[in-house]
C-alpha cells in the first residue's frame, strides 16, 4: 500500500501537481493515525463477471486497489473488447489521470470516475450534495503522449483551496460558498461548512449526479454527504467508490483507423496556435524532473522527515 502510494505521489509530484504530490503525505498519515484508513487492510475481489470485476479496498489508502483495478480493466479489455473494474469501501485516490496512464501504455482508451465527500450543491439547493467528482480520459497517440483530460465538477479543486487555507490567504470569488449558500473567499469556511460551485452551473451539477451514481450506486459505495471531509483531523471512513473502464480500438473500428482519427483531430487543433493539448505540460514536467529532480519545499520535507522518526 505505501509503495503503491509512494509510486503515485511522486509522479504527481513531477507531473507539476503539488497539491497531489507530496504535500499529501502528512495528510495521508494522518488518515492512517486517526483510524480513518486501515494500513494492514488488503484488496479483495468481491464480484466479477467476464468483462467487469469489483474490488473491496477495505478502508485501505487505495492506491493498490487502483493499480490492480487497472490491471483489471486491461486484461478485460484485452479479451472481451472492454473492461470495467470498480472499487468500493476507497478513499482519496489522488489524480485520476495518472491512475489511467498503464491503459494508455496499453493502447487502450481508459476513463476514470470518482465520488468524494458532499462539496457540490445540487442545481438550486444550498447544501453541500454531490462531491466535486472528478472524472479522466486517456487517448493513446501513436509515438506520442497519450492526450490526458483530467477534470473535477467543481470550479477549482479543493486541493487549491486546502493550500489557500495553509497559507492564509483568501480565495477568489466564484471558487465556493458559505454554509448558508453565499459566497465567500474565506477557504476555511469554504472547506469546513460550505460547498462549491460546480464547473458549467446546472449542467456541472447534473454531471456530478451523474458520477456520484457510477461510483456509489454500480459499487455499493458511499454517497458524498455520507463521507466526512478528506480534510477533517477526524472523521469516518470514507468508503466512496471508483470506477474504471478501458475499451480496445481494436474491438471497433480498429488501431489503424482509431490512430488516424486522433492524429487528424490532434493536428486540427494545433493548426491554431494557441491550443495546447490536454496533458503537455504534465508530460513536460516529469520529463524536466527525471533530469533535473524534484524540489520539496524546506518546511514540508521536515514534516515528512519528523513523521518517518516518529
Amino acid at each position: 500500500m505505501a509503495e503503491a502510494a509512494a509510486r503515485h505521489l511522486v509522479r504527481a509530484e513531477a507531473q507539476g501537481l503539488a497539491s497531489h504530490g507530496v504535500a499529501r503525505v502528512p495528510f495521508y498519515c494522518a488518515f492512517l493515525r486517526n483510524g480513518r484508513a486501515d494500513g494492514a487492510a488488503r484488496p479483495r475481489m468481491l464480484a466479477e463477471r467476464a468483462a467487469v470485476c469489483l474490488i473491496d479496498n477495505a478502508d485501505a489508502l487505495p492506491y493498490e486497489a487502483a493499480e490492480w483495478a487497472i490491471a483489471e480493466a486491461i486484461q478485460r479489455a484485452r479479451r472481451n473488447g472492454v473492461g470495467f473494474a470498480a472499487i468500493a469501501n476507497s478513499g482519496h485516490v489522488g489524480v485520476l489521470g495518472i491512475h489511467l496512464l498503464p491503459v494508455a501504455d496499453a493502447g487502450l482508451v481508459g476513463v476514470g470516475f470518482t465520488n468524494s465527500p458532499a462539496a457540490i450543491p445540487a442545481w438550486g439547493g444550498r447544501r453541500a450534495l454531490f462531491g466535486t467528482n472528478p472524472m479522466a480520459f486517456a487517448f493513446p497517440r501513436a509515438g506520442a503522449d497519450p492526450l490526458v483530460v483530467d477534470l473535477a465538477l467543481s470550479t477549482v479543486v479543493r486541493g487549491r483551496i486546502m493550500l489557500a487555507m495553509q497559507k492564509g490567504e483568501p480565495i477568489p470569488e466564484g471558487w465556493a460558498l458559505d454554509r448558508e449558500g453565499r459566497p465567500t473567499t474565506d477557504p476555511k469556511e469554504a472547506i469546513a461548512r460550505g460547498s462549491l460551485y460546480p464547473i458549467g452551473g446546472a449542467k456541472g451539477a447534473m454531471l456530478a449526479l451523474a458520477v456520484e451514481l457510477l461510483c456509489a450506486a454500480l459499487t455499493g459505495a458511499a454517497i458524498g454527504p455520507e463521507a466526512d471531509s478528506f480534510f477533517s483531523e477526524e472523521g469516518n471512513r470514507p468508503r466512496i467508490g471508483q470506477a474504471f473502464l478501458a475499451i480496445d480500438p481494436a474491438a471497433l473500428a480498429g488501431r489503424e483507423r482509431y490512430a488516424e482519427r486522433v492524429e487528424t483531430l490532434v493536428r486540427a487543433m494545433l493548426a491554431d496556435g494557441g491550443v495546447r493539448l490536454p496533458g503537455a505540460r504534465r508530460f513536460a514536467a516529469e520529463r524536466r524532473a527525471a533530469s533535473e529532480g524534484l524540489e520539496v519545499p524546506a518546511a514540508l520535507l521536515a514534516r515528512i522527515e519528523a513523521l518517518a522518526a516518529a
